[in-house]
């Protein structure tokens, strides 16, 4: 049975770069489809090459992996041959492993073309949300037909587990290759705009603040209970005023405003974040509740989004956290978690509906659960005709309401109206 493929798009808003990467198939399919590619900064922090690097991009659906039969040897399931920095690539997985590592997927990359190349590359595996699950990424010389990858890229078990969502309902299992772009040695060199980085280092800079704000240091203050302990904050009206207007409601007529229920740790994040930093995945994965609680009380949604969709990513739901994930996220407003957790529900009504208790469960929670009963049973019986807004996905509407520069943090059903009003 031959082997099918759906390349598409991985969008971006970096800049597009013609040639860069490129799909080449001998034999063009009627079930294939070339995809664009985007070329734009790493996907993921858990590349090995250099932040600031132009990478590109081509995500693969690997259809029917669910029902993949063992077969003798190593049995690989080849991508199309795909083009970047001028050589010729393939990505290949196989199903089943090594036979030393029989228990896991692995992943190679295979260079097609003479001559050598130092090729930095990452290979992510999404789930059916689009959430990255699985991500590694190396530096390696390939000199002429060689490959290189892992043997044990991820358990095939975790693959087959229906609560992680890495397959979809017909058995397809998502995975993206990226690769640095490498700038051509005729290519014209232009620096990048450095208006960013001028702002990020005025960052805390005392010598040309004009506002500071005092964020008091628990632990420190359980050790001196009598001495009032604070961490010092240096900022910039201008800057606040345009990026985080509830931060500089702080001061008013002041220049010293203090901050009492934020530890002082991740009140830096925030505030590294308004001067257009960037908060390590380790840290949002560590302090991801500190940071969504922190970012929705002052108004810093983006950062809000970034550390919910790796606590979506990094956590599982269950049947014993189900209702206080439900919880928090209805609380927080954070749609996305609420959607993961309402998928869940969904997909196990049978045993949710026997162990667990809804008791506590606000009433208007309701519709996003049926929203979520909906999807889950157009998707396995490709239903009857409905409003295409109500069982988008999170994510697609919030990248709706981002392409008509609308505000992307609020609930399902604000995100919802704000499409319809402004359409």
């Amino acid at each position: 049975m031959p082997e099918i493929f759906l390349i598409s798009r991985v969008k971006s808003t970096a800049r597009s770069i013609p040639g860069r990467m490129s799909v080449a198939m001998a034999n063009p399919n009627p079930n294939r489809i070339d995809g664009e590619v985007s070329v734009g900064c790493p996907p993921s922090p858990s590349s090995s090459s250099p932040s600031g690097e132009e990478w590109a991009s081509i995500q693969f659906h690997f259809r029917n992996f669910a029902t993949r039969r063992k077969t003798k040897g190593r049995h690989s399931i080849p991508s199309p041959e795909f083009t970047c920095n001028g050589h010729q690539w393939q990505l290949r997985l196989y199903p089943h492993g090594s036979k030393a590592d029989e228990g896991y997927v692995s992943a190679r990359v295979y260079h097609l073309s003479e001559g050598s190349i130092t090729a930095a590359f990452e290979i992510k595996i999404l789930d059916k949300f689009g959430n990255v699950k699985k991500a590694r990424g190396w530096k390696y010389v390939f000199n002429g037909y060689k490959n290189w990858g892992w043997k044990n890229f991820i358990s095939r078990s975790d693959i087959l587990d229906t609560s992680q969502n890495i397959l979809d309902s017909n058995g397809t299992l998502t995975v993206v290759i990226s690769m640095e772009v490498v700038e051509e040695p005729t290519t014209a060199f232009v620096p990048k705009n450095p208006f960013v980085d001028m702002i990020l280092k005025k960052f805390n800079d005392e010598t040309t603040a004009d506002v500071c704000f005092e964020v008091a240091d628990e632990r420190k203050g359980k050790k001196k209970k009598k001495a009032k302990l604070s961490v010092s904050f240096h900022a910039h009206r201008l800057i606040l005023n345009m990026c985080a207007p509830t931060f500089a409601a702080f001061f008013g007529s002041n220049d010293t405003a203090s901050i009492t229920d934020v530890k002082p740790g991740i009140f830096r994040h925030l505030l590294f974040y308004v001067y257009g930093g960037k908060v390590p995945e380790e840290e949002l994965k560590t302090h991801a509740k500190d940071i969504i609680d922190a970012a929705n009380k002052f108004s810093i949604p983006n950062l809000k989004l970034e550390a919910e969709l790796v606590y979506v990513a990094s956590t599982k739901i269950t049947l014993d956290n189900a209702i206080d994930n439900l919880l928090y996220a209805d609380t927080k407003n954070c749609a996305l978690l609420k959607e993961a957790v309402m998928n869940f529900l969904a997909e196990h009504c049978t045993e949710a509906a026997e162990k667990i208790s809804f008791d506590d469960v606000p009433g208007h929670v309701a519709k996003d659960l049926l929203v979520a009963f909906s999807r889950n049973y157009k998707t396995k019986s490709n239903g009857a005709d409905v409003d295409e807004l109500t069982t988008l996905c999170v994510s697609a509407l919030r990248r709706k309401l981002n392409k008509m520069g609308l505000e992307v943090d609020g609930s399902r059903e604000a995100m919802i109206a704000s499409i319809k009003s402004n359409s």
